[in-house]
């Protein structure tokens, strides 16, 4: 496994970066993911802005990072055009269910908010296959 693999492999605090196209303002949301080591895969709301962004302009960055005390920052940036998947929904729970576990462990996520969330209607997956990718430390 790669050094990238073992970073992205920790849960960390994801940040989405989208982009409304008819005011070309940025728009930055803390989120959870998971990391496949090919795409990084998020949860998300139809309803929210990232994902109303996202269907109407696909491209998309996402910064993972942390301050170390010894070495300063380390992080990876992932950039390209995201796929939105709505279905089927088995795979839409299934990812989803992913990202919930590595946050909140096997027991946290049968509680019945991620429950809720995981089921929803309104619940689909960002997919970011990355065009590009930077590390740094």
């Amino acid at each position: 496994m790669s050094e990238m693999d073992e970073f992205l492999n920790q849960p960390l605090l994801a940040r989405l970066a989208t982009l409304n196209p008819d005011t070309l303002q940025p728009h930055v949301v803390p989120v959870w993911y998971v990391w496949d080591g090919i795409s990084l895969w998020i949860s998300g709301f139809s309803s929210t802005r990232k994902m109303k962004e996202l269907a109407k302009n696909p491209r998309c960055s996402v910064i993972i990072d942390v301050n170390e005390t010894q070495g300063g920052m380390r992080a990876v940036l992932l950039e390209g055009e995201a796929e939105v998947i709505t279905s089927p929904r088995t795979l839409v729970e299934e990812k989803s269910t992913w990202i919930y576990i590595r946050y909140l462990g096997n027991e946290g996520v049968l509680a019945a908010d991620p429950q809720s969330w995981i089921k929803d209607p309104e619940n689909m997956l960002v997919k970011l296959t990355p065009a590009l990718t930077k590390t740094w430390k």
